[in-house]
């Protein structure tokens, strides 16, 4: 059988480009990683991915192994800050037979994922990946695309049919297309991400508790079997990461249940972050695609950028896989764009606006008087069936491409 195309080039080795790697290599289109870096990103980030993104892992056939190397996060709650006490929450559990399926989120950290699917492309599907290659400038022509390359052995061209920037918010891919503009802004406190091995189960925190605060809101989440938590705060705007640094154990003492001191808890990592609301114009210009964080950002509260990046893989795969099998023309990438913008603009960008709001907010004492989101939540407390409902509602950032396929 004739193709339409021969070769997908993927820059970037993160967790969007390594995923979408996987999926057109399981279906047989050959693909090369182009990474900056001499090895994959070890730095403190996602490790928590919501349900809508579970299809799409499934179907890359490693869900079963993060569950296996990490855990299935049972439930989230929002809490007091004076006493730590419980607000509202909701048990995930209730997802863990959906007609048949587990869409029960999963926790793998980060750096973990990327080598367990990292270890797939290469062992499983003989997969290309090409480290010290940073994309420098791009091209195109009604036939071919291609990317101008620095490498260790001097600058050289790589040429594809489709290329696609999954080179994260920094993207150079994106910088190329479309220029230093990148729609939308950045909030003014920066935050701090910490992987810390502290104990919070004895004071009777969830898989993840919401600290509600408007100036010392954090978050606590367990990211391993091993108690191992990712503390992420909020810090003061106008800090040097060196004085963030050296606040970082009067923060903990203040915010964490127990106030404890340096020698109670092990500090594994920590990473300052800036966090931005973002969408780039276009996911396409001609044989260039963008995904994930190289097309839109978000704040981190509610994981919104993790698993909007891995939807928007399973999206965009759809489409790549429809075109090599004749099922589609070049034009459903036209649409992806759309669709996933679409989806940026009504779902991820508001939502996650309104997650970190809510945790932040000036009055947390009277929130659940004003936030329909946490009044739905204490509604469904003791109903299975609508805190379901209320889950499978985030299943609304997903968008069936296959839709489009030709019906003959």
């Amino acid at each position: 059988m004739t193709r339409p195309f021969q070769k997908v080039v993927i820059v970037g080795a993160g967790p969007s480009g390594l995923l979408l790697a996987l999926l057109l290599s399981k279906h047989g289109i050959p693909v090369e990683i182009l990474e900056a870096s001499h090895q994959l990103d070890q730095q403190p980030r996602a490790a928590i991915y919501g349900s809508p993104a579970i299809p799409d892992l499934k179907r890359a056939g490693i869900i079963d192994e993060i569950r296996r190397r990490g855990m299935s996060p049972r439930s989230v709650c929002w809490r007091r800050f004076e006493d730590h006490s419980r607000i509202t929450g909701m048990d995930g559990d209730v997802l863990a037979d959906v007609d048949g399926e587990d869409l029960r989120m999963a926790c793998l950290v980060l750096d973990q994922l990327d080598q367990l699917m990292l270890d797939e492309y290469l062992s499983k599907y003989n997969g290309k990946i090409s480290w010290r290659h940073r994309v420098v400038g791009v091209g195109q022509d009604q036939d071919q695309a291609w990317v101008d390359v620095e490498t260790p052995e001097g600058k050289k061209k790589v040429h594809a049919d489709y290329i696609v920037g999954c080179d994260g918010g920094t993207s150079t891919v994106r910088k190329c297309l479309f220029g230093p503009e990148f729609p939308g802004f950045t909030w003014d406190r920066p935050i701090v991400a910490t992987n810390v091995y502290y104990d919070f189960t004895k004071f009777g925190f969830n898989d993840s508790s919401f600290i509600l605060h408007p100036e010392h809101f954090f978050m606590a989440a367990r990211i391993t079997p091993d108690g191992l938590y990712r503390v992420t705060y909020g810090e003061s705007s106008g800090l040097t990461w060196e004085e963030m640094k050296e606040r970082q154990p009067w923060k903990f003492e203040l915010m964490l249940p127990g106030h404890p001191k340096p020698h109670e808890y092990k500090i594994i990592n920590m990473s300052p972050y800036r966090m931005h609301q973002r969408c780039s114009p276009s996911f396409r210009k001609g044989r260039f695609l963008l995904a994930a964080d190289a097309a839109h950002l978000c704040n981190p509260w509610g994981g919104l950028g993790i698993t909007g990046g891995f939807v928007d893989i399973g999206g965009l795969y759809d489409c790549l896989a429809g075109i090599w099998d004749g099922k589609a023309d070049d034009s459903i990438l036209d649409l992806y764009s759309e669709k996933r913008i679409e989806k940026y603009e009504t779902i991820i960008n508001p939502v996650s606006q309104s997650n970190f709001r809510r945790v932040s907010d000036s009055d947390p004492d009277t929130l659940l008087e004003r936030d329909p989101v946490m009044q739905a939540c204490k509604k469904a407390e003791n109903d299975k069936a609508l805190q379901k409902e209320l889950f499978m509602s985030a299943f609304d950032v997903r968008y069936d491409f296959t839709q489009h396929y030709r019906k003959d």
